[in-house]
């Protein structure tokens, strides 16, 4: 890939005043946006997390009434979900990365990428009135009829707010799908770009075709709360399994929408931490759309239990196992890669390990929960928690903070400290299998989730549970405060300090206002390292 020559001054010195950040055009500012306000969220969202395992502490329901866990879950949830995991890599990582690797000056509507973070801001504004006018008890998934009729809580403005971020999520996708078609550099053929990019694409796909499900979901949910009219609700002559099959189908692909930007992350950070070309690169493209795809079609599998026709299990169990494919491919080319690697264990590299390890114990105990003599004992216990969350927020949570590590100095053109860095990944890692590995062991032993009150048989994995959470709430806030730490003092990190060979590497760093100043030419494909 050809180097080109920029300008001196970078993006962060094309204004200085709040007014030039708030109406931007810049990818590479709103990306910045979106880092600093899905990060409040984030915290936000940890925070009801501390309160929900400081509670469960003990057997009895002494901190908390059962109403107050209720909406402490259900805030935990909506936040993590809707305002941090979806939008995390896509709008940050993605909105900053994806017109520099394919060599691009900026997204194909910036303007469009400006209102996407708009919007995103409205939901997260009527999510925080919900807390603050009292909260919303229904769980993150809204299931009905609770959430249409009996509910008393603030389900209404829940809605709204998810509602209203679904949009963001549809621009965003929109945005990348016709950048990576219509802004390729020179030479960028389809299968020369970088797995990042192929990643952002498929989930841009599903954004796109998934998310108006949801908002549809959502607004019927309005108009049954507001007027009676019968869609969901029995009594009305609804059918609550309906809802069931409207939000599970957006809601399993929105999984993907989580994992598989994740992926594309932890491919670059593998190839670039063993100093090798990605092992199988068609493969893995191949992999990454079959996820997407076949992510439409697996659902039903969480309506095991629900009064779905036993016909419909089985065929939601087998193409459950049949997406198990394309995800064992995905691990077994990462440690293909490795393999005879000239593996260097940086903190970005730390984390890209950290992920493989926690989806792989995600992703198996996912196939459990997809036979359906299992699942018929396992469903609505704690392993479902402790297997959700080994994917969504270790798998997707490892990779984003990998991805932050290692473009770290691309960004803000700073150095971290290497030290602490490492430090905090090993430490997110015990502390997060500290924190769910027992609850695994939790669900298999029968304690059902959502209960803020306990059989005294589970208090001991319990109290382990909330000690890892501990530690794992310390492994959060280090990187927070060492990056912070270094905006200030750290080292300029100087153009390439990884020796890394995409695209996004040849300019600046920080990057200029318009990344290049000239086209760049792509010669050869993303992972030519050369040993």
């Amino acid at each position: 890939m050809s180097t080109v020559e920029l300008p001196l001054h970078s993006y962060l010195e094309e204004g200085f005043g709040l007014r030039s950040w708030l109406l931007t055009h810049d990818h590479k500012r709103i990306a910045v946006l979106y880092g600093i306000a899905i990060t409040f969220f984030f915290f936000l969202g940890g925070l009801a997390a501390a309160l929900l395992r400081w509670e469960l502490v003990t057997p009895a329901g002494d901190l908390m009434s059962a109403e107050t866990y209720n909406k402490a879950f259900t805030f935990h949830g909506v936040v993590m979900v809707w305002f941090f995991l979806i939008p995390s890599i896509p709008a940050t990582l993605g909105n900053f990365l994806l017109p520099l690797m394919i060599g691009a000056r900026d997204v194909a509507f910036p303007r469009l990428n400006l209102f996407s973070w708009y919007l995103y801001m409205a939901g997260g504004l009527f999510t925080l009135v919900c807390l603050l006018l009292g909260g919303v008890d229904t769980g993150w998934t809204f299931y009905t009829p609770f959430s249409t009729m009996f509910s008393n809580s603030h389900v209404l403005l829940a809605v709204v707010g998810v509602f209203v971020v679904g949009f963001s999520s549809i621009l965003t996708g929109v945005n990348f799908i016709v950048t990576v078609h219509t802004m390729r550099a020179q030479g960028m053929t389809w299968f020369r770009l970088p797995l990042f990019v192929w990643a952002m694409y498929a989930v841009s796909l599903v954004m796109v075709l998934a998310t108006p499900v949801l908002a549809m979901t959502l607004a019927l949910i309005g108009l049954e709360r507001l007027f009676g009219i019968g869609i969901f609700d029995p009594a009305l002559g609804g059918d609550p399994l309906l809802f069931q099959h409207f939000f599970w189908f957006y809601s399993h692909p929105a999984v993907y929408i989580m994992i598989l930007p994740a992926m594309g992350v932890v491919s670059e950070l593998i190839t670039n931490g063993a100093r090798r070309r990605i092992f199988g690169y068609r493969f893995m493209v191949y992999a990454i759309v079959g996820i997407a795809v076949v992510g439409f079609l697996v659902w039903g599998h969480h309506m095991f239990v629900a009064g779905q026709s036993m016909y419909a299990s089985l065929v939601f169990s087998i193409l459950s196992f049949i997406i198990a494919v394309p995800s064992a491919i995905k691990v077994f080319n990462w440690t293909a890669t490795l393999y005879k690697g000239d593996i260097g264990f940086d903190a970005p590299m730390l984390y890209a390990l950290g992920f493989v390890g926690l989806f792989m114990l995600g992703g198996l105990t996912g196939l459990f929960l997809a036979a359906t003599a299992l699942d018929v004992n396992l469903t609505d216990t704690y392993f479902v928690v402790a297997h959700f969350h080994y994917i969504m927020v270790g798998g997707s949570v490892m990779a984003y903070l990998g991805g932050v590590h290692f473009w770290w100095p691309k960004i803000t053109g700073r150095l971290y400290s290497e030290a602490w860095a490492r430090f905090a990944a090993i430490l997110m890692f015990f502390g997060f299998n500290l924190t769910f590995f027992p609850q695994y062991i939790l669900g298999y032993e029968g304690m059902p989730r959502r209960y803020h009150e306990y059989l005294p048989q589970f208090q001991v994995w319990n109290v382990l549970s909330s000690a890892g959470a501990t530690i794992l709430a310390v492994s959060y806030l280090l990187p927070l405060s060492y990056l912070l730490w270094s905006l200030r003092y750290g080292p300029h990190a100087g153009p390439n300090p990884w020796q890394a060979t995409g695209l996004e590497w040849q300019t600046t760093s920080p990057p200029p206002p318009r990344n290049f100043d000239r086209p760049p030419e792509v010669h050869e494909g993303p992972y030519a390292y050369r040993r």
